[in-house]
């Protein structure tokens, strides 16, 4: 009973199909890529992701050697906090408004940030749905004609499948979430002038959303009647993925942007305001934040630089002693995350003398995003969530020298999962589970996360660690009141 898991990203759609010894059989992906009409602003049609399935079906299953009659099930993961309009047909009325996208930062202005926190577990910010669903409201020229609002996963699973629906922890990171009642808030609605009848239902992660419709089986290239579970969001699926579905383990997806973060069976909310709480499976939480530019700063470095791959840079790296010779990077390319949410923060070299080169920098640019996995883990410490170790995935961790330094700055072990890509592995656990090919995530996760390798810390660096951790926090601060200029 083969099942296909889609993680639908912003640069591309991968496609994965899974056998049914949970096996991973086949991949493709085909790339796309978002729009910035406006300082601030960021885009995607969502035509680009509905045509991108079938292409990407079809890549995945000729490198596993199935037909699509061999599917027996499918689930989306994919970006969050979109916004996509539709009309009564489910037709998208403009482009999605993105993740990235900031440019509903007026639509919360008069609105208690404590109240969101309470309510929601979310910061108050423009990036998420119900400050974007606001804005949309007020200027699109096609507002009258608007049926429904999506999120990219639900409109994903509509097109295929007819059905609108979201499960509870993309519904959560909508600021129209209570976590208390598990489901939409009269007074969040309220709050953004928002009408329930217009949101996705609600349903779990693991539920089948319905089956492929003409048009669903049309888009995908997969029978009529394929099973099409409610998928979830990629910052969660990439920690199913992981093999991170039970507390103790924190989740540490290196992708464009770096997500952190670890379950807990009970409710707890960061009143600071670094980290959030989400919905997750079986009634627990997941408790992260939502990242800074990270695998983005690696990017930026090699074409800065003039260096070939990642690879060559952690070479570069490697031949620099922990703490770069008192180099520092603050990892802001787009804002600050961590230690604290600012967005009008920009990156920075400090300490930089006639010395340093190109290896130096290097290192400081890994060294300073694993000072900030650090703030979101001792954040998560302060919280009483266990984080007795880290787990990473995504393109980041196939870096011996980076999994390295985060084991040195958080005094952690860090484990290596099998599985690099891990969001649509976690999709195809989803779809399993729906089909009823496992009958626990967390078995199916564990043995999906493949074989993990594990880095303990190095003590003889915690001093040189603990030294540049301090010097980072300090600069980070100094440099606070420049932000607003």
């Amino acid at each position: 009973m083969p099942v296909i898991g889609i993680d639908l990203g912003t640069q591309s759609l991968k496609a994965i199909v899974v056998d049914d010894e949970l096996r991973l059989r086949g991949e493709a992906a085909v790339l796309y890529q978002p729009a910035f009409p406006a300082p601030g602003w960021a885009e995607q049609n969502p035509a680009l992701w509905l045509a991108a399935l079938k292409p990407a079906i079809a890549g995945a299953l000729d490198k596993a050697g199935l037909a699509p009659s061999d599917i027996k099930g499918i689930a989306i993961a994919g970006q969050l906090d979109g916004c996509v309009a539709v009309d009564r047909n489910g037709e998208a009325l403009a482009p999605c408004i993105i993740w990235m996208d900031r440019r509903a930062s007026g639509e919360i202005a008069g609105i208690d940030p404590g109240f969101i926190r309470e309510r929601t577990g979310l910061v108050l910010d423009a990036t998420h749905m119900a400050a974007k669903i606001r804005w949309a409201a007020r200027n699109l020229p096609e507002t009258r004609r608007v049926a429904l609002w999506h999120q990219p996963v639900s409109f994903v699973v509509a097109a295929l499948c007819g059905r609108a629906v979201i499960d509870h922890a993309l519904a959560s990171t909508t600021m129209l979430y209570g976590l208390r009642e598990r489901d939409y808030a009269g007074d969040l609605l309220a709050a953004f002038d928002i009408d329930a009848d217009r949101l996705p239902a609600i349903d779990d992660a693991t539920a089948v959303a319905g089956a492929l419709t003409g048009a669903g089986a049309e888009l995908t290239g997969l029978p009529l009647g394929t099973p099409l579970a409610v998928g979830t969001g990629d910052d969660f699926s990439a920690a199913i993925g992981a093999g991170v579905v039970m507390p103790d383990i924190v989740a540490c997806n290196l992708g464009t942007a770096e997500v952190v973060g670890a379950v807990s069976d009970t409710l707890r909310l960061d009143h600071g305001g670094l980290v959030e709480t989400h919905g997750f499976l079986g009634d627990r939480y997941f408790i992260s934040n939502p990242g800074w530019l990270s695998g983005g700063a690696v990017t930026w470095f090699l074409s800065t630089f003039g260096v070939d791959s990642p690879a060559a840079m952690s070479e570069l790296a490697a031949t620099v002693v922990a703490g770069s010779d008192d180099l520092l990077f603050l990892p802001a390319l787009s804002g600050a995350m961590a230690p604290r949410w600012i967005d009008e923060a920009r990156g920075a070299f400090y300490g930089l003398t006639s010395f340093h080169g190109k290896a130096a920098c290097a290192r400081a640019v890994l060294e300073g995003c694993a000072f900030a996995m650090r703030d979101v883990v001792d954040r998560l410490d302060e919280l009483g969530i266990a984080t007795g170790r880290i787990r990473l995935s995504g393109g980041g961790a196939r870096s011996r020298v980076w999994a390295q330094i985060r084991a040195d700055v958080s005094g952690r072990p860090v484990e290596i999962a099998g599985a690099a890509d891990a969001s649509p592995i976690g999709a195809a656990i989803l779809a399993a589970a729906a089909v009823g090919l496992t009958s626990s995530v967390q078995q199916a996760a564990e043995r999906l996360a493949g074989h993990v390798e594990t880095i303990d810390p190095d003590p003889s660096a915690k001093a040189a660690y603990d030294r540049s951790y301090r010097r980072y926090r300090t600069l980070f601060d100094a440099l606070t009141p420049l932000h607003a200029d």
